[in-house]
């Protein structure tokens, strides 16, 4: 006699409503500095590091799961909040959260970073993992750690990878450039010409990266849509 498999029940699709900032980096951002990215005053290194962390916290709050999307561990991340952001650890902490499950992808450029490391203290190590991390995601790099333009990126990696950025001499984009760094140590070559100008790529690894942070656009997105919720609401009760 032949059996019907058991069906699951499906409830009706209900509405959540969005607390204001849930999914807003800069309101996370403020929540870890106590300021929004575009105060953000980066004038000395301690300063600058602060600045770059939050936003690559921030930015990967948005994402997901903050903890997986930075890339880090369950004690890197508790290691992070106590140095950087001891004010939020508590509240960040009781968040949901999953630690990161690195693919080999991520593990290569971690190791990459690792290698060319430039500055004491733990910092440098967490910046590895979660630049790895963030690179795996499909926008310029220095858009997905949430920083404010290419100069914060570069300004990071010269502090903290300094052997490896002096590496880029001809201004490759950056993760670009970290793969073809990885080709070459392992023997590889990931170009089809051996000129750089003659390549059918060449916009791809040394095309422009301006454009609006992600934490710019994701506030302007949410106030927009703030905005078309309040009008529907002035319609319902005209």
């Amino acid at each position: 006699m032949a059996t019907t498999a058991p069906t699951a029940s499906v409830e009706p699709h209900v509405m959540r409503p969005r607390v204001r900032g849930e999914n807003d980096a800069a309101a996370v951002y403020r929540l870890l500095t106590g300021c929004t990215p575009a105060d953000a005053v980066i004038d000395d290194d301690d300063a600058f590091d602060r600045h770059v962390l939050a936003s690559i916290l921030a930015v990967a709050a948005t994402d997901g799961a903050m903890m997986n999307d930075a890339g880090l561990s369950e004690p890197e991340f508790a290691l992070l909040l106590a140095r950087w952001f001891p004010a939020a650890a508590a509240v960040i902490a009781a968040r949901p959260a999953r630690a990161a499950d690195p693919d080999d992808e991520m593990i290569m450029v971690r190791d990459l970073l690792l290698g060319q490391r430039s500055s004491p203290g733990e910092t440098g190590g967490w910046l590895a993992a979660m630049i790895a991390r963030r690179s795996m995601e499909p926008n310029h790099l220095w858009e997905d750690l949430g920083l404010r333009d290419r100069a914060e990126l570069t300004r990071m990696l010269t502090r903290h990878f300094a052997p490896l950025a002096q590496r880029n001499t001809r201004n490759m984009r950056w993760k670009r450039f970290f793969y073809r760094m990885m080709c070459e140590d392992d023997g590889f070559v990931m170009c089809t010409t051996p000129v750089c100008t003659n390549c059918a790529d060449f916009n791809l690894c040394f095309g422009e990266e301006s454009g609006e942070s992600r934490m710019a656009d994701r506030r302007r997105e949410l106030l927009s849509q703030a905005g078309a919720i309040g009008a529907d609401a002035n319609l319902v009760f005209a």
